[in-house]
């Protein structure tokens, strides 16, 4: 006999009851229990001042050209540099096509990430927090970076959502930014839709820097049409509490997506990865790297799922992830999983942990280098082959710097 549980005051607050451990893909990440307070969805003032110095203390301030900058789920139109009309385009002849949506509640079976019918607890948390969001379609070969930006104040605990659509159509190109910067206690979450045309390429960035007192709940619903490319790169470094889920569908032959991130965690900060990869056609390509650093009593998971279907001969899916832990008391989980119902696939996986290597040290440091300096070029050199795989120049530089600078404070 099952015994109903009392909704906490965070489920009671959200209308939902919340993902928690006995569940297999959140047995790590009990948001049950770690939601610990109400956070109602309120529209708190803004502090124009406050909302400035955030966006000057961005990494990435100054890069994209084009932003849509959302300040406490709410569109921004005095700070953005993209007209708010409904719809706007920005120029015809940038082939960039934008649209502001609000309260956009309603149930898509794109976003349900699975095929089971049951739609995603992140998603169905979206969906009741009537998230704001914009829409991009790009119909041509875009050089300028475009940036959503979302910004979170310093206010009292409360729940703020995003809900973004971004579409390049067949033979397109473009580079996006998502970054999520903040202040205060409140609850993130956050829903992207990749749509990818025949031929499309689509280089996604994104950097999680938030306040130490957030949590971070996102989902990215990808899908890959034939010829296409996706290039994705996440940064994760802020918030008390992060977890990203993704799903990555091909529906098109040819077709190859590079996903990877990496991690500088420290304190208690807990961050949780979970991505599923699904080759439901033949002669497709993926790659998933993730890089993670773990300080203090910092937590670090990643949860990978490559799923081959029976029709997908030729498919060629690899996973790694690596764990560098710069304490003893800091932990790394990893669950990488291959699902496989073709016979002709190349398909691995692999993860490793551990704490730097004393040789490696030792040599650097029989050479005259400090033992601060010679740890922080050992750690660089170990997540700079995630950052690698970011194809543009200002950002990925922009991106090595804010790490370096994680690692002086270090």
């Amino acid at each position: 006999m099952s015994i109903a549980l009392q909704p906490t005051a965070a489920e009671q607050a959200f209308g939902m009851s919340l993902p928690h451990r006995r569940m297999e893909e959140w047995r790590w990440t009990d948001l049950r229990a770690r939601l610990d307070k109400p956070y109602p969805s309120i529209d708190t003032a803004v502090d124009e001042k406050s909302v400035a110095r955030i966006m000057a203390a961005s990494p990435l301030a100054g890069i994209a050209k084009y932003r849509a900058v959302f300040v406490n789920g709410k569109f921004d139109a005095t700070n953005s540099t993209i007209p708010a009309l409904l719809p706007s385009v920005i120029p015809a002849q940038a082939g960039i096509h934008l649209s502001i949506k609000e309260n956009r509640v309603q149930s898509d079976s794109r976003l349900r990430g699975n095929d089971d019918g049951v739609d995603d607890p992140l998603v169905v948390l979206n969906t009741s927090l009537k998230p704001e969001g914009v829409t991009l379609h790009f119909s041509s070969n875009i050089t300028v970076l475009v940036e959503i930006m979302h910004i979170a104040t310093n206010a009292a605990p409360r729940a703020v959502a995003l809900r973004n659509h971004i579409e390049v159509a067949a033979g397109a190109s473009a580079t996006i930014i998502e970054t999520f910067i903040g202040e205060g206690d409140y609850v993130l979450s956050s829903v992207t839709e990749l749509e990818l045309g025949e031929g499309a390429r689509l280089d996604r960035i994104k950097l999680e820097w938030e306040s130490a007192k957030a949590n971070h709940l996102s989902q990215v619903v990808a899908t890959l049409a034939k010829d296409a490319r996706l290039n994705e790169f996440t940064l994760t470094s802020g918030a008390a509490l992060n977890r990203q889920n993704g799903t990555y569908t091909f529906v098109g032959q040819n077709a190859d997506a590079k996903i990877s991130g990496a991690y500088l965690l420290n304190g208690k900060q807990h961050a949780d990865t979970c991505l599923v990869v699904d080759h439901k056609v033949p002669h497709c390509t993926s790659r998933e790297l993730f890089k993670c650093v773990m300080d203090d009593h910092a937590r670090g998971i990643f949860q990978g799922k490559v799923i081959v279907r029976k029709h997908a001969q030729k498919t060629d899916g690899k996973q790694s992830s690596h764990a560098l832990l710069l304490s003893e008391t800091a932990e790394f989980d990893a669950k990488p999983e291959l699902e496989i119902y073709a016979d002709d696939v190349v398909c691995g996986h692999g993860a490793t942990s551990g704490d730097i290597n004393p040789d490696h040290l030792f040599y650097l440091r029989s050479r005259g280098i400090p033992e601060a300096e010679a740890k922080s070029l050992l750690i660089a050199a170990f997540v700079g082959e995630a950052f690698d795989n970011v194809e543009n120049d200002d950002v990925r530089a922009a991106l090595v710097n804010f790490a370096e600078d994680w690692l002086r404070q270090k």
